[in-house]
């Protein structure tokens, strides 16, 4: 057991602490509130109680600052961090991009990955991230033959996440052509299977793997189908009826027009509606990005209550667009973030960027509350993993995952605690604490130092 003392923290509204003030409930949706002196006891990684309005007691490890629940990224791929700073400059869009990410993907070994995702996770863990989902295509040698350890690439990953101490969902991806009706190039062998079936045993045979090797509250496996341009419809129907209904399923959804036109002239409708032909489109679907929709996919999507992960830094960077976040919550969507390429890994930015984008689109500010931003970046991903994720106010029986902010720093001086998601930035986020444990502070890991460094010689051996 272990037992914190907080300053300032979030919790949820259930109880009855001590000097506190309600956030907007304008969403309609119980509102957290703002407590002072909290303490909470923890009892296997998870909130036993919660008391406001105390004084630390001898044994507490007393949190400075805004204590939140930490944040879950929902939509990673770990070795697009090598493209950060490197890729910037100069014109061209998404296509473009792939290309400069291919090269990255060829040189990965799984020794390789396995130093480059600790460091990246380690990063994650720093900024206030307590659990990933990790989009993982690739598989296998550069020729497409399986690794002599057929997961060999899959188990780097999820020995990188334990040491990092973050929470991975393993979502291993289907990946069959290189676009409708185009097989995969010489650069997407290593991230194909001979066919759907045997994805479907390879998935299989990694679930038993990780169930037998790797703590389930801390690593899981979940499935994802790259994207309908990697996905021939004729493997949808197999995916419908053989996928295992217990585990979380993503998709690449309608990010570029490009893929929107391809799939409208293969199969006379739209991705959503593709899926949606299909019995895919459910609430254990995330869809990400879902940029270029029609009115008519915002409404499968949002009846279907379908999660919606939106990584609107990445979509900045890579030119994509704006997705319409406001139009598909209120259709009934849930929505998440997460960081996707990593040209930024920082929830605060993505929170943020979300807002921002849809004061772009519509005009109007106050599209989102800040307490459901701070839903997107935490609980809104609930559906997208597979292992435990914090909700989005402190509460009894939740996993202890928490981040502080300095609510004085020279972003965040006279931030109201529930506007802090728009002044401050990972840079303040002092401590982190991930089951229970103190993993972070100030930047550091407390296993693995400061990831900067592990960041710099995992990148010596990548271009």
């Amino acid at each position: 057991m272990s037992t914190f003392w907080c300053e300032t923290a979030i919790v949820a509204a259930d109880g009855n602490p001590a000097d506190r003030q309600a956030d907007s409930q304008a969403d309609g949706l119980p509102a957290s509130v703002v407590a002072s002196g909290v303490r909470v006891e923890t009892h296997n990684g998870r909130i036993s109680s919660i008391t406001a309005g105390t004084q630390p007691q001898p044994g507490d490890t007393t949190l400075a600052g805004v204590v939140f629940p930490a944040a879950a990224n929902a939509h990673s791929h770990a070795f697009h961090r090598v493209l950060r700073g490197r890729t910037h400059d100069g014109r061209g869009d998404f296509w473009v991009w792939r290309e400069q990410m291919y090269r990255s993907a060829s040189e990965l070994t799984p020794e390789k990955y396995q130093r480059l995702a600790t460091a990246v996770f380690a990063e994650m863990v720093v900024t206030g991230f307590s659990s990933v989902a990790e989009f993982h295509y690739v598989h296998h040698e550069l020729d497409g033959t399986p690794y002599a350890e057929p997961h060999a690439m899959e188990l780097a990953l999820a020995r990188a996440a334990m040491s990092a101490g973050i929470r991975l969902t393993l979502l291993d991806t289907l990946y069959l052509a290189g676009g409708i009706g185009t097989p995969l190039s010489q650069e997407q062998m290593r991230f194909g299977d001979a066919d759907v079936q045997a994805w479907l045993d390879r998935l299989a045979s990694l679930r038993s793997t990780i169930a037998a090797h790797f703590p389930p509250e801390m690593v899981s496996a979940g499935a994802a189908l790259h994207s309908v341009r990697a996905v021939p419809e004729n493997t949808l129907k197999v995916v419908a009826e053989q996928l295992p209904r217990d585990i979380p399923l993503h998709i690449h959804l309608s990010e570029q027009p490009a893929e929107n036109q391809a799939c409208m002239e293969a199969y006379g409708t739209t991705p959503a509606g593709l899926l949606e032909r299909y019995g895919l489109l459910s609430t254990r679907l995330s869809a990400v990005h879902s940029t270029h929709l029609t009115q008519d996919d915002i409404a499968l999507l949002g009846s279907a209550g379908t999660t919606v992960v939106m990584c609107p830094s990445t979509e900045a960077d890579l030119a994509d667009g704006i997705g319409p976040a406001r139009q598909l919550s209120d259709a009934g969507a849930t929505i998440a973030l997460g960081t996707d390429q990593h040209a930024v890994i920082d929830p605060w930015i993505e929170m943020r960027t979300l807002e921002h984008g849809e004061r772009l689109r519509s005009g109007q500010r106050g599209r989102f509350t800040p307490e459901e931003l701070l839903r997107a970046a935490t609980d809104g991903a609930v559906r997208s993993m597979a292992t435990p994720v914090a909700p989005s106010a402190l509460k009894v029986g939740a996993v202890c995952d928490l981040m502080v902010l300095d609510p004085a720093s020279t972003r965040t001086a006279g931030s109201r605690p529930q506007q802090l998601a728009f002044s401050a930035t990972a840079s303040d986020v002092t401590h982190v604490v991930v089951g229970g444990e103190l993993i972070a502070s100030h930047g550091v890991h407390t296993h693995l130092g400061k990831p900067g460094n592990l960041l710099t010689e995992a990148l010596k051996e990548l271009s």
